[in-house]
């Protein structure tokens, strides 16, 4: 069985290896993404005195619009009292993928951010899909991350020692060995290591790959019913209205204002559908996405509607699936634990990327060991008579 294993582990180890490689060092690069941007992009924070009255999303869109005339404008995001707002400007057909950054006190275009422009956005690309068409990438990066699952639980089988003594070279690496015994030791102590943590990322990363995965784990983990999102629609029929959807996109800002004085970030979307409803989160902690709460409102009466799935209702009020499923995405990038989470999240990725790299040495020098030579005893001459 052992033996099996090891020809699978070694197999599936080739085939996988330089996807995993790739979705690693991707991932590394975004471990640092928010801290990276907040240094490299100004246009982030406003300029100029904070603290003053906020534009309602109504005005913060009717700006945003004209700066990209002919798109159209999803929602608006309010950031932190020193952060500029952002209106996201997103289509499928023809795809696009725009953000005006916008001072929140004054309404002056700071900046539009294009998603074709953008560095992080091309490595999230990778990252998700290795620069393939969405439609086959992710199903090859899921792919890849249930091989990579595989590898990690056969490695630890293989790592396994079979006596005490055996035991004790499989937690260190000996750096004073050739340079072959020193690549071993990397692949399987440091892979040892890190198996725990490669297990957590390539679970949360299969949340998103794998349909069946994400639902399986949902009911798993006790959720109840679908855990896909979807947003409720409203009431066509109601003949209690306002006078449009921007005029019910503020009415329901200013609940949420009122309901939510102190927050993080607040995120409101504007329907461009019939039956579409407004969908709104609050977030509670800068940097992370979990402490988030869902309301749903009608777009005609601006009531709230209820929703069902993790994607609704109060964090606080949220049960245990639900909560995990919203922590998903912190738990993957280990912001989770704040900066310690990310530092260890990018060295787990980093160790990920190289057990492709010494597991191919591994194979390559084995492949290429020249055979011993085997010596014979030549008998002796006896001299001439």
């Amino acid at each position: 069985m052992k033996k099996l294993i090891g020809k699978l582990h070694l197999y599936l180890g080739l085939v996988s290896g330089i996807m995993v490689f790739i979705i690693s060092i991707t991932g590394c690069i975004l471990a640092f993404e928010q801290e990276i941007k907040s240094i490299t992009q100004p246009y982030m924070f406003v300029n100029g005195p904070t603290g003053g009255k906020v534009l309602p999303p109504s005005e913060l869109a009717e700006i945003a619009k004209k700066a990209l005339p002919g798109k159209v404008a999803k929602g608006v995001l309010y950031d932190t009292p020193d952060r500029n707002a952002q209106v996201g400007f997103y289509n499928l057909d023809p795809e696009y993928y725009y953000v005006v950054y916008l001072n929140q006190y004054t309404g002056k275009v700071e900046h539009i951010w294009n998603e074709d422009d953008d560095f992080f956005h091309f490595i999230l690309h990778g990252h998700y899909y290795l620069w393939l068409p969405e439609k086959y990438g992710q199903t090859v990066v899921a792919s890849a991350t249930l091989v990579f699952l595989f590898m990690m639980i056969s490695g630890m089988v293989l790592w396994w020692p079979r006596n005490k003594s055996a035991a004790k070279q499989r937690f260190s690496i000996k750096w004073n060995a050739a340079w072959r015994r020193k690549n071993y030791d990397l692949h399987n102590v440091l892979g040892f290591y890190m198996m725990s943590i490669g297990v957590v990322l390539a679970v949360t990363g299969l949340v998103w790959g794998f349909q069946w995965f994400s639902q399986g784990l949902y009911t798993a983990t006790g959720g109840e019913g679908s855990d896909m999102y979807y947003n409720p629609v409203s009431d066509t029929v109601s003949t209690a209205r306002v006078a449009g959807p921007m005029q019910a996109v503020d009415k329901a800002w200013y609940q949420l204002q009122n309901e939510y004085p102190k927050y993080s970030t607040l995120n409101i979307s504007f329907p461009t559908e019939k039956a579409e409803s407004i969908f709104s989160y609050v977030n509670f902690r800068e940097g992370t996405y979990y402490n988030v709460d869902y309301n749903y409102f009608d777009q005609y009466s601006v009531k709230k509607i209820d929703a069902t799935g993790p994607y609704t209702g109060k964090y606080s009020e949220a049960n245990f699936a639900n909560k995990l499923r919203r922590m998903n995405y912190d738990i993957h990038t280990g912001a989770i634990l704040g900066l310690p989470g990310k530092i260890l999240m990018f060295f787990a990725s980093l160790v990920c990327a190289s057990l492709p790299v010494t597991g191919f040495v591994i194979w390559w020098g084995r492949r290429k060991k020249a055979p011993k030579k085997v010596r014979r005893s030549v008998p002796a001459m006896k001299p001439a008579i």
